[in-house]
């Protein structure tokens, strides 16, 4: 049995080691330790958080709110993006009220819940989607929903080591993250921009450059994580961003958009490293490719810093660019030399 156990946790340092390479020197955090050993609910969330059982050391806690902020960056982009697609505001000018996930219905925001640690930075871009499909408008609204719920879990999950929101890039115009990364893939013309708020069907696409990148963001972070609170909620998480993640590459296939799928599909690939784990919606042997998985049926995983290669649009290791060009806060925040 003891030689059983030991096993298994040489696979699972392996495995944290694999997910934080490329980023940055995890250093220390008093705050974070503190915080994983007796985890409250933030101001800005009325959902009452479980207490997490404490980690065996000091190096695991800090590990944990550290996986945790880099997700927290991403949920900061994902709900921005939502509230602007479906209301056309920030989530700062947002009444700060709450519903209930997968209503259809947005919840609130509030200045509140983009405070932290860190240098919080300012919204570049967006505004709303006159959408031209009323199923599609629906689906928009409740992934934003879902994903500011997962936003205000994390913030709540952190405490006061969440970091502040930083500056992100969502905008739809010639200098926007979105027309580089549709340039990188081909789907744009260099010259020509990609404004994810002009159609339907460019909301998609934007949508698409997001799901599928979190998916593979989440696998990774549940190799990292040592508390199993929080590996149950990030596997919770995991769940709802694969429905998302399918949801969107299903209406796209029915929509016949498998090109243009597939060059979103090679800008993520190119960016983070020679290996092949990204995957249009259409594959060899059969027509559809619904769920992006390798050959034992298991979706891909992400490194940290690959996952910040895509964020930052750029292969190198750099600290910033892309989506957030002042860079992301908390420890991890240098994508992967995934250009070697």
């Amino acid at each position: 049995m003891t030689d059983t156990l030991q096993t298994a946790d040489d696979r699972r340092s392996l495995a944290r080691r694999n997910f934080l390479r490329g980023t940055a020197q995890i250093g220390a955090a008093a705050g974070g330790l503190a915080l994983l050993s007796a985890c409250g609910g933030s101001s800005d969330d009325t959902t009452a958080t479980p207490t997490p059982t404490p980690t065996s050391s000091s190096t695991s806690a800090i590990i944990d709110a550290d996986a945790l902020n880099l997700l927290l960056n991403l949920q900061y982009l994902q709900a921005q993006f939502g509230a602007f697609v479906t209301t056309g505001a920030n989530l700062s000018a947002i009444a700060d009220t709450q519903t209930t996930a997968g209503s259809g219905n947005f919840p609130g925001g509030g200045a509140a819940l983009l405070t932290g640690t860190g240098t919080q930075g300012s919204v570049t871009g967006g505004r709303a989607v006159s959408f031209a499909n009323p199923t599609i408008a629906q689906y928009a609204r409740e992934i934003a929903a879902d994903d500011l719920a997962q936003l205000r879990f994390l913030r709540s999950a952190l405490g006061s080591s969440a970091g502040a929101q930083p500056a992100l890039n969502i905008d739809g115009g010639a200098s926007g993250a979105f027309t580089r990364i549709a340039q990188l893939g081909g789907y744009a013309a260099a010259g020509v921009t990609f404004d994810p708020y002009a159609s339907d069907l460019n909301f998609l696409l934007a949508t698409f450059v997001f799901k599928d990148l979190v998916v593979t963001a989440l696998k990774g972070v549940s190799t990292l994580l040592t508390s199993v609170l929080y590996l149950d909620a990030v596997a919770g998480m995991l769940a709802t961003q694969s429905y998302h993640a399918a949801l969107i590459r299903t209406t796209l296939y029915t929509m016949g958009q498998g090109t243009a799928a597939g060059q979103f599909s090679n800008a993520r690939d190119g960016l983070d490293g020679s290996a092949d784990i990204d995957q249009g919606i259409t594959g060899t042997t059969t027509a559809a490719n619904i769920a992006p998985v390798d050959a034992n049926g298991r979706v891909y995983t992400r490194t940290a810093g690959q996952v910040l290669n895509v964020l930052f649009l750029n292969s190198a290791a750099v600290t910033s660019g892309g989506f957030f060009p002042a860079g992301v806060n908390g420890n991890i925040k240098t994508s992967a030399a995934s250009n070697a």
